[in-house]
């Protein structure tokens, strides 16, 4: 294996890595993300290629929240709403000036875990992060199943299964839907449950300090989480 850049474009934070043959990632830096501004967003991209490789050599890959519609070619389904409706990909190429691979976040971290993680040897898997969002990616014998949407794997839209009085309609959602999955377990989405302004870390500090109403927060935030898993396992 060469030597690879890869980016991870969060609506939180974009990160960056030079990745090399022995696993090494060096150098490694992250920075924020410019929020609700595309044409900001894209030039931070280029600004962090470029800090982690002048010479314009390596080769870059980037994930993004959403996916390409294969139809358009344009981003859709991403919480950073700015991306969505936009030729990210292709002004991804013209702002950097050389080629870049792009791929959904959730289906890149889920392939990676099944080739060489913690799901390696795995029949099939189905990967999930939580951040800013929700998203999965599904892995099946070792190749990504996308779809002909191009967003399998992506729960975060289900409606919270099985949901309590107290959690109707439920919060809304970016989609123009109420009580979807992203909406509870997202970061955002269990800082909104909690209320006091504290973010995710703070909480989940707080309820581990003994804190009664973090600790009531983050068994509600738990006990969501298996309803949603319960869905896709069954």
């Amino acid at each position: 294996m060469s030597v690879r850049l890869g980016i991870d474009l969060g609506g939180t934070k974009i990160e960056g890595a030079v990745l090399h043959p022995d696993g090494r990632l060096a150098p490694r830096i992250r920075v924020p993300t410019p929020q609700g501004d595309y044409r900001a967003t894209l030039q931070a991209v280029a600004d962090l290629v470029e800090r982690l490789d002048p010479s314009g050599d390596i080769p870059v890959g980037i994930g993004t929240p959403g996916a390409l519609s294969p139809a358009s070619g344009l981003l859709r389904n991403s919480n950073s709403t700015c991306l969505n409706g936009r030729p990210l990909l292709q002004d991804l190429e013209r702002t950097l000036g050389r080629p870049v691979r792009l791929a959904n976040d959730a289906d890149c971290f889920a392939l990676s875990e099944a080739c060489e993680g913690a799901a390696a040897g795995a029949r099939s898997v189905f990967g999930v992060i939580i951040g800013t969002g929700t998203g999965a990616g599904i892995v099946i014998e070792g190749r990504l199943l996308s779809g002909p949407n191009a967003i399998a794997g992506e729960w975060g839209h289900n409606p919270l299964p099985w949901p309590q009085p107290e959690e109707l309609p439920g919060p809304s959602c970016y989609c123009g839907r109420r009580g979807c999955i992203e909406t509870y377990l997202s970061g955002p989405g269990m800082a909104r449950d909690h209320g006091s302004g504290e973010a995710p870390p703070e909480i989940v500090a707080a309820a581990e300090a003994g804190d009664p109403t973090a600790a009531a927060t983050l068994a509600r935030y738990h006990d969501r989480l298996a309803r949603a898993l319960a869905s896709v396992i069954n």
